[in-house]
């Protein structure tokens, strides 16, 4: 299993019962994103381009206590 898949499957399991199905669409889309990339938005290592950095993922950064 991918790092990547624990850190998105984690939110998604808490999270899934209130996702829109954009919200799903949204999260499919992250995982298009190479891991070490996603891994350095989510921690904000570095700085999160305008489309992945939305309401969602600012909630998924803040599951796993990382803001920006």
């Amino acid at each position: 299993m991918r790092e990547m898949d624990l850190v998105l499957g984690r939110f998604a399991d808490s999270a899934l019962a209130g996702l829109s199905d954009g919200d799903l669409a949204e999260l499919e889309g992250w995982l298009e994103i190479p891991d070490q990339q996603m891994f350095a938005y989510v921690l904000g290592t570095e700085p999160t381009p305008p489309e992945i950095d939305t309401a969602l993922f600012r909630r998924l950064r803040s599951f796993h206590g990382s803001s920006q």
